[in-house]
């Protein structure tokens, strides 16, 4: 089996949510995707979250209608079936003005001790991830996971992190020996192993999500689907020269990474290096581009003998392609 990650540009149009459905259906065995929130959605929840902190409740109520009629005309566009989209807009609609607004309202009307306040910001903030899973497993007549029943971290005086054992065990609990040959989990959201409060991996986490899910699972690769050919050498939006780093290490791709590189979130490479699993970054938009393929070795065979790597990644400080 596979793991693929979409993130938040994949999902957030037509033309993308479309691609999706075309690469998933492609695929010859079973898969579990990890999805973000649709792009922006992530930004306004965070409005949405300060907006309520500060009792800022026409703020909220603007932000809340923003999120819901982005989905909404979303549901519309992807889904055929009219009864079956109304289902998914009545699930949308329960999430954002009964869930959401009454998380608002926890907030602006006070009392609450900092871990309550941000127990509930985490649950407002990683809303939009159950939105996009909901939406994603009923276009591909997919099986949906809530990822929170195995992401558990551990609070730690630098913030929450994984608590990895536990975390791969009920992984393997929950997944491995499924019969369905496509399954959909939320990336970025996890839950406190103690407290059961959500809490979050961080933006970007979803490819951390998914490298967990990997590693827990001994995946055949991990494929990381974006919105650029992979890594680069360059910005493109910046250099007309930039060219696709065809085939890297994973210690290679980490130092990108700490370089600037957020193609891929930081920590996602520890996990899949651990279990040598090879890591594929590609374009959902230009789904026939190779990508870059991340490994314990480089394949001589994918190697753009024009340039060393050394010369492809000379100019690190260009690196500034967001992760989506």
């Amino acid at each position: 089996m596979k793991v693929l990650k979409f993130g938040g540009t994949s999902l957030g149009s037509v033309e993308g949510l479309s691609n999706v459905k075309t690469i998933v259906e492609q695929q010859r065995e079973p898969v579990v995707i990890v999805v973000s929130a649709m792009s922006k959605i992530t930004n306004k929840l965070v409005e949405l979250a300060q907006a309520a902190t500060e009792g800022d409740e026409a703020c909220c109520d603007k932000l809340l209608e923003s999120v819901y009629q982005r989905h909404y005309k979303m549901i519309g566009c992807v889904l055929d079936d009219k009864r079956t989209a109304r289902a998914v807009r009545r699930e949308i609609r329960h999430i954002v003005h009964d869930k959401l607004r009454a998380a608002c309202r926890r907030l602006i009307d006070g009392g609450l001790d900092a871990k309550e306040a941000e127990n509930v910001r985490n649950l407002i903030i990683t809303s939009g991830e159950m939105m996009s899973s909901i939406m994603v497993s009923v276009m591909l007549h997919a099986r949906l996971e809530v990822s929170t029943f195995f992401i558990k971290t551990h609070p730690t005086p630098e913030g929450d992190r994984v608590s990895e054992e536990l975390t791969a065990a009920l992984i393997v609990q929950r997944l491995r020996n499924r019969q369905e040959p496509v399954i959909i989990v939320q990336g970025f959201v996890a839950q406190d192993a103690d407290t059961l409060a959500t809490t979050t991996l961080g933006r970007g986490g979803s490819d951390y999500t998914a490298a967990l899910i990997a590693a827990a699972l001994d995946a055949k690769s991990l494929e990381i689907w974006t919105d650029v050919d992979g890594f680069m050498t360059a910005d493109p939006r910046k250099s007309r020269h930039a060219k696709v780093i065809p085939n890297m290490t994973y210690g290679e791709a980490q130092e990108m990474c700490d370089a600037g590189a957020k193609v891929i979130y930081p920590p996602t490479i520890r996990p899949v290096a651990l279990k040598n699993i090879p890591v594929w970054v590609k374009n959902t938009f230009n789904p026939m581009a190779r990508g870059t393929r991340i490994a314990d070795k480089r394949d001589s065979k994918l190697d753009d003998v024009s340039l060393t790597l050394d010369e492809q990644i000379k100019n690190e400080k260009q690196y500034k392609i967001q992760w989506d």
